[in-house]
């Protein structure tokens, strides 16, 4: 495969052989507390998160107000009996929030950014120079949303969720042609919680070939086992929803990582980063003192020079002091060039 093209957000180099940006959502887990909004994002920093996202919309630019059965949600996901409505006004962030939420981020040293979900979200985000936009699952098909996103020139993010592969390169072409230079395309499966069996993370590799753009997962699983396979797998971003407690009730609480849990995950990945490393044949420079551990010839017999090297004086053994086992042949057709004691690792000077 080859290698994929590396976008930049704020600054930070993301994608092939780069660290993995984690992202830290904070979604609806403020439950319209800015204190508890705050926590969580100093939270994030505590757990070495390199951003966290927000996303911006009210319910009336997502739904209408209404009680027609259309309009409640069913289907066995988390939020079944709420109205579309209702749940958007429970769970939106309000926007005078943004700028302050975005300066906290700033000051811990992270990015703050968000998933916009209309023409005037983008246009009040661009009022606080966010360094990048992420398009959420859900929002994939709309391309006036996608082409309003491109022409601010940013890099955008976005989550493939349920999308069929011709709906991906839909996204992809309206974002390139409408002034997007840089794309990373995350695994998403849109289920609250996912399921393991769910995730078909093969898909990862196969994104980042055919698209040649940085790819990630955004992991609504609840263990840390499909983002730490994706980053196994090449994807380059994490996103994970955060919360200061599962037991709050909220929108999104029951799919969402605790601080620790996120501190935990956040580990495992810089961990799970240092093992893959770089194509690599040979000894590394933690395994130079095991090479002793080798078998090499020895003189298990003292030798005369002049002598004929045999079976019966020369042998394989550990330590991997002398010449390597691959020269025994060799060393059998010659004789001693020298006087040899026993346990001697032998070595071209011995033989003639």
């Amino acid at each position: 495969m080859d290698p994929q093209k590396n976008i930049q957000i704020n600054g930070r180099l993301i994608g092939d052989r780069q660290p993995t940006y984690i992202i830290a959502e904070l979604s609806a887990n403020h439950h319209q507390s800015f204190d508890r909004a705050v926590e969580i994002i100093q939270q994030a920093h505590r757990a070495g998160a390199d951003a966290v996202k927000l996303q911006t919309y009210t319910a009336d630019t997502l739904t209408l107000d209404s009680h027609q059965p259309h309009f409640k949600i069913q289907g066995g996901t988390v939020w079944d009996g709420k109205s579309f409505y209702e749940l958007y006004q429970k769970a939106s962030t309000p926007w005078e929030w943004h700028a302050e939420l975005k300066s906290i981020a700033n000051q811990l040293g992270m990015d703050l950014f968000s998933s916009p979900f209309d023409a005037t979200a983008v246009e009040f985000l661009e009022t606080l120079d966010v360094p990048a936009y992420k398009i959420a699952s859900f929002e994939i098909i709309d391309v006036p949303l996608l082409r309003k996103v491109a022409a601010t020139g940013r890099p955008v993010i976005v989550s493939t969720g349920m999308a069929t592969l011709e709906e991906i390169e839909q996204a992809v072409t309206t974002l390139q042609s409408n002034g997007c230079n840089e794309i990373a395309l995350l695994k998403c499966t849109s289920a609250y919680p996912a399921p393991p069996e769910s995730m078909n993370l093969r898909t990862l590799p196969d994104l980042a070939a055919r698209f040649q753009l940085p790819v990630g997962l955004s992991d609504h699983t609840l263990d840390h086992h499909s983002s730490i396979t994706s980053v196994a797998l090449g994807g380059s971003i994490i996103e994970k929803h955060l919360t200061l407690s599962r037991s709050e009730e909220g929108p999104d609480s029951s799919f969402s990582l605790e601080p620790s849990e996120f501190a935990e995950l956040v580990n495992a990945i810089r961990t799970t980063e240092k093992t893959l490393g770089n194509v690599n044949y040979g000894p590394t420079e933690s395994d130079q003192n095991n090479l002793a551990f080798r078998r090499s010839l020895f003189a298990i017999q003292d030798i005369e020079q002049g002598e004929q090297f045999t079976l019966e004086n020369v042998r394989s053994l550990r330590p991997g002091k002398g010449l390597e086992p691959v020269h025994l042949d060799k060393v059998l057709s010659a004789t001693a060039a020298q006087p040899i004691p026993r346990g001697t690792p032998l070595n071209w000077q011995h033989v003639t």
